[in-house]
Order: C-alpha cells, then sequence, then structure tokens
C-alpha cells in the first residue's frame, strides 16, 4: 500500500484493482486467502482464523474465455466470475465459501470448482422463510457449520475469543462507513457516489484493521460542513451482488444530481446491521444475520412483517430524497418480480423515479443521460408545483 497516497486514493485504487491487493497481502503475510460470494457470508469466521476473507468482485474484463460456459440469460455478476475461473483469474484464492443461492450464482460457482478443483469448495445455504419459528435455530446451525468448515480448513480450533475480536473489528469497520454515509446524508461532506461504493466495495476486500485505520483519517480529515446547494437528491435502490459500474454513479451526479442514499449491496445493505461481540459468538452472528433482513429488506427473503417497498419509502423520508433511481441488473429475477412492487410503492406517494437496467458490457451513455435529465426535470417543476392545502 502507498502511504504518499491519500486514504480516499487508496481505497479507490483498491477497489479498481482488487487482485493487485489479494496478491500483495498474500505474499507479505503468507496467510490464506478465502473466497466469498455475496450476500451473507459470515466474514468474521474466516478471519478469526488468520485469512482475508475477500467477497469476489466482478472483474471489469471483457468476457470472453467464459461466454461457452454460462448463457447469456445469466446476470452479469456471474458470467464475469466464470470469466475470471476460467482464465485462471480466482486461483489466488486457498478455498471458496458461500452462503446464499440463486441459481445464476450456483452456475458460475459449480464452473469456479471445476476450474480449481484442488481447492475447498462449501456450499451453505442459511434459511430464506425468516418468520418460521424453526428459522432462528437452522440459522444457528449453518452459522456452526460454516465455523466447522472453516476450522477443517485451517487445520485448527477457532475460539470464541478470536471470533469476538474479529466481530469487534468488522463491527468498527460498519460503524465507520455508516458515520461517512450519515455525513453525506446530512450534508457534512462532498464524497462522490463512486468514492462511497468505493469505500465499501475496498472494505469487502481488504484486511479490515488496516481499512478501518483508513477509514478513521477519512471521518478525521473528511467530514466538514458543506453548504447546501441546487442539485437534486436521490435515492440508489437495487443492485443486490456486485456494485454498479462508476461512470454510471458519475453520469448520475454530472447530471445535476446528488446521491444521498441507497440500498445497494456495496452500500447500505452491506454495512447496515453490527454483530456484536457480547455472548455466544455464534449466536450473535445468527442474529446479525436475522437482523440485516429486518434493517434493509431483501427481495430474496420472504419476511412478512417487512418489505422493501415500505423500508425504502421510510427511508426516502428520512433522507429528503426527492426521487429514485432503481438500478436492476439485467436477468436479476428477484429484482425483476419484485420491482412492481417499488414502483406501485413509488407512484403511491408521488415520488419520482427511474429504472436503469445495466450489463457487465455496455453503458449507453448518451441514452442514460438524456432519461436523467428528463427525471432531473421533472422533480425540479415538481419543486415549483404549489402546495395543495
Amino acid at each position: 500500500m502507498n502511504e504518499a497516497k491519500s486514504p480516499i486514493a487508496t481505497l479507490v485504487g483498491i477497489a479498481a484493482d482488487p487482485d493487485a491487493y489479494v496478491t500483495a497481502w498474500k505474499a507479505r503475510t503468507g496467510r490464506p486467502v478465502v473466497g466469498a460470494f455475496p450476500m451473507n457470508f459470515p466474514a468474521e469466521i474466516a478471519h478469526a482464523m488468520g485469512a482475508l476473507p475477500v467477497i469476489i468482485q466482478e472483474s471489469r474484463e471483457t468476457i470472453t474465455v467464459g461466454r461457452n460456459l454460462l448463457t447469456e440469460f445469466y446476470c452479469g455478476y456471474t458470467r464475469s466470475v466464470a470469466d475470471q475461473a476460467a482464465k485462471g483469474r480466482l486461483g489466488i484464492y486457498d478455498a471458496f465459501f458461500l452462503a446464499d443461492h440463486c441459481i445464476q450464482l450456483l452456475g458460475a460457482v459449480d464452473v469456479t470448482r471445476e476450474s480449481e478443483p484442488d481447492k475447498p469448495m462449501y456450499f451453505g445455504q442459511f434459511m430464506s422463510s425468516m418468520g418460521e419459528p424453526w428459522t432462528p435455530e437452522q440459522v444457528r446451525l449453518k452459522m456452526a457449520e460454516f465455523r466447522t468448515q472453516m476450522e477443517i480448513f485451517a487445520g485448527r480450533q477457532i475460539t470464541d475469543a478470536d471470533l469476538r475480536a474479529s466481530i469487534r473489528t468488522f463491527d468498527t469497520g460498519r460503524q465507520l462507513l455508516r458515520r461517512l454515509y450519515e455525513a453525506r446524508r446530512d450534508g457534512d461532506a462532498t464524497f462522490t457516489a463512486s468514492q462511497l461504493q468505493a469505500f465499501i466495495k475496498s472494505s469487502m476486500i481488504m484486511d479490515r484493521a488496516e481499512h478501518n485505520e483508513l477509514l478513521g483519517r477519512i471521518v478525521r480529515e473528511h467530514i466538514v460542513p458543506v453548504e447546501r446547494d441546487e442539485r437534486v437528491r436521490l435515492h440508489l435502490s437495487g443492485h443486490f451482488c456486485h456494485a454498479p459500474r462508476t461512470e454510471l454513479l458519475d453520469l448520475i451526479e454530472e447530471c445535476g444530481a446528488l446521491v444521498v442514499d441507497d440500498d445497494l449491496f456495496h452500500g447500505m445493505r452491506y454495512i447496515s446491521t453490527d454483530v456484536g461481540a457480547q455472548g455466544d459468538p455464534i449466536d450473535a452472528l445468527s442474529q446479525w444475520y436475522l437482523r440485516r433482513n429486518v434493517a434493509v429488506p431483501c427481495p430474496t427473503r420472504v419476511q412478512h412483517d417487512v418489505d422493501w417497498d415500505a423500508y425504502l419509502l421510510d427511508t426516502i423520508e428520512r433522507s429528503g430524497a426527492e426521487g429514485v433511481i432503481v438500478l436492476m441488473a439485467k436477468f436479476c429475477e428477484p429484482h425483476m418480480l419484485f420491482y412492481p412492487e417499488l414502483r406501485k410503492a413509488l407512484d403511491s406517494r408521488d415520488i419520482p423515479h427511474l429504472l436503469i437496467e445495466t450489463e457487465h458490457e455496455g453503458l449507453p451513455v448518451e441514452s442514460i443521460r438524456t432519461r436523467l435529465e428528463a427525471l432531473l426535470e421533472r422533480i425540479r417543476r415538481h419543486r415549483l408545483a404549489p402546495v395543495q392545502v
């Protein structure tokens, strides 16, 4: 890591090139790296046994070798993972773990298993029906199984003390990231949407102690009062597994918008919920999984007392967002199926919104720019409309 760089530039650089950081970390420490897949893998367990847990990211490389391994109606993230596996890019990982399944992700994981046959691969599956009476115990059993499988991989026991220490480290990182989010929401910082995404994406890659140190510097040095301006305040919604392209985030702000909040996986969805290091750490991690879906509901989970559309409306009210941009990864079936409910809820409150479908390759910049400008113009006209009393 180049100490001459600012902490912001360092995190942006690591987010842009995860493999370089992982390779350098392995060479520097001699310790293993565990590759994990989105969305709910308990990375604290891998960290507690001394490994570097890394959420495998979508590559910006054009998909070539992997094109004949998964069909075109798989999402861009899963096709990118398959392509990386086929090209040997995932050889930097020493084991692979996943805690969530969709049929597309399973396809990418199967390609990874075939491409790295000598690496341990553990398929977990947390309960997705969150309100059943047996769900908490089933989640706890699966969390304990993750610990057992990690101990088999490590060849040693993971103590409760080690696990609590890792939980404290991860909770500190989540709290620092939420502090940056609060500063953006309150108007006390000038972080761009792409910078904030880089802060979270780099946390999925880096040694957490190193990452926390850099985040602490950013909190101390870059949170200052900023005068409010006339830019339209927007909420970004969607993208459960991979990061939207930075060019798209930059384009949104170039058009005269200010992103004040989101529920992206590379955003508030990832950092919403602390674990807590008190008591039995497996119990704490199990409760963390259950609470995450209350903090930021997900359409891949079934829970009748919380829902994403109600959460979205409440979040917009708190942040003062004037409109919503829904970023939908092409062929993401859970999002496609739930979007009509989101649209209905937004229409019921007369909240302007725009759906942008994203893909691994190709960004129709001018077409998107035109649609964004139309959305922002609608919102500006809405500001001038007389208040109904």
